[in-house]
């Protein structure tokens, strides 16, 4: 199976779809499933681009919207997880996961899925241990200055899901790097392409902890990131020689000349290639459902009562009842009309619309919808955020495109090895190969002016 990894999508499939199908004619290749590390930017509307959190000039409809109405279909199944610039309103509804649009799909929150024999796991949102971490999921839309930054931050809740996965994962996707995964590949290489990770890696402050956990817990074969807009690889072994070995690489930005496409060849079984339902991952979801944490306080796990096992036997008689696939996407906003001028303000757009995939899940596990509950949450929300004096600390998060030379280029294994599915391909092909940074040479586009490269302020350290 041939799996394309993506870093920061930032809203424009358009040109990352064209992108692989520009490197299966090359290659006389087929890509199976594409995943993205966060910075999806699944945004429908206007309305949505209000819960995005970017200064006003860099909210950008993109093309994501043609994709929820149906005007385009996305020509690989699509997995993501979310980073800190998301549509969160939108994403919100999908907390359990769901598809984002037909073959789309968001991991939700936290979550696992199955595609093929594979078992693809994600963290969505970054990590800040002083103010988010230990809070419960307490934000609604609409987000207020603070709640929009917030709400993108990694909950322990949600780790503490992950951290119940006992069967093997394939491929664990999270948006910014787990801490200390510098020590495991060429840090030299890095710090002279971004001499200004020097103090965060020397404290050990780049990167998750939770991530990091996770990694520690889960030790997957190969784990995917992004956020931080430069390429690095790194090769994790786990218990000393002969124990598992996590091969780990990060990604940029979608732009052009830059490294933000990967495609590794990953041994499965025959097919059929779909997204389904992860048994032991609705287990957990159930189980630990009524910790849920709504408000500003942290979850409560002393409200776990269902038995693990039981618990697993239920779901697994429910799933062979009706089938493992995903409940059917539906639209719950009405999409971008570029015909017409913009003007959200007419109603059409619910404040927090109940989606009816999460709905028909919910129901399925016969739990209860909690996601518009502002019995305490709405005080939360407008009252008891937490501190913003970190919010503007430049140093909190790295986002830089000063030097596009890419040292990570090489440190993977060349594609002399591209049928050991426990290598990461790179195309070696000669320097002019425009699929050499899988991007299609701008002869290929109507426009190459019309090519999306982020203009972000990186001084902005939330930007």
């Amino acid at each position: 199976m041939k799996i394309a990894v993506e870093g920061c999508m930032h809203g424009d499939l358009d040109n990352v779809y064209r992108t692989l199908q520009h490197i299966e004619r090359i290659h006389d290749t087929k890509i199976d499933l594409l995943l993205c590390c966060g910075d999806f930017q699944a945004v429908r509307n206007e309305h949505d681009l209000k819960s995005l959190k970017a200064s006003p000039k860099h909210r950008k409809m993109n093309s994501f919207w043609k994709y929820y109405s149906g005007e385009a279909i996305a020509p690989y199944p699509t997995i993501f997880i979310g980073g800190n610039h998301e549509a969160s309103n939108y994403l919100w509804e999908l907390y359990y996961g769901g598809w984002a649009a037909p073959n789309i799909y968001f991991l939700g929150f936290a979550g696992v899925v199955k595609f093929g024999h594979l078992r693809i796991g994600g963290l969505s949102g970054i990590y800040k241990s002083r103010d988010h971490y230990s809070s419960g999921h307490y934000e609604r839309p609409p987000y207020n200055e603070q709640t929009i930054k917030s709400v993108y931050h990694v909950r322990e809740y949600d780790v503490h899901k992950l951290m119940q996965v006992e069967e093997p994962i394939d491929i664990f996707l999270s948006h910014d790097w787990p801490v200390n995964i510098t020590d495991h590949g060429d840090l030299k290489q890095l710090l002279q392409k971004k001499p200004f990770f020097t103090k965060e890696v020397r404290e050990k402050k780049l990167g998750s902890d939770a991530a990091a956990y996770l990694l520690e817990k889960l030790k997957p074969p190969y784990w995917f990131s992004a956020h931080l807009h430069c390429k690095f690889a790194a090769r994790v072994q786990h218990g000393g020689e002969g124990g598992p070995v996590t091969n780990f690489l990060a990604l940029d930005k979608c732009g052009e000349h830059r490294d933000f496409l990967q495609v590794i060849d990953v041994e499965s079984g025959p097919g059929p290639y779909e997204i389904q339902y992860d048994e032991e991952w609705l287990e957990i979801t159930r189980r630990f459902n009524p910790a849920f944490p709504l408000t500003i306080a942290s979850a409560n796990f002393s409200n776990v009562y269902l038995d693990k096992e039981a618990c697993r036997n239920w779901v697994r008689s429910k799933l062979q009842a009706r089938g493992a696939r995903p409940f059917e996407f539906c639209q719950t906003a009405p999409s971008h009309n570029p015909s017409k001028k913009s003007d959200d303000s007419s109603g059409a757009f619910p404040v927090c619309p109940r989606n009816p995939q999460t709905e028909s899940l919910l129901q399925f596990l016969e739990l209860p919808y909690l996601l518009d509950n502002m019995s305490e949450s709405s005080d939360a929300t407008r009252n008891s955020f937490p501190s913003s004096h970190g919010y503007n600390n430049p140093k909190e998060i790295f986002i830089d495109d000063a030097d596009e030379s890419d040292p990570a280029r090489n440190f993977f294994p060349s594609s002399s090895s591209y049928n050991n599915p426990e290598e990461i391909f790179i195309d070696d092909a000669d320097e002019s190969d425009p699929a050499r940074n899988f991007f299609p040479s701008s002869s290929s586009y109507n426009n190459p002016e019309e090519i999306f490269i982020d203009d972000v302020d990186d001084s902005d350290p939330e930007e």
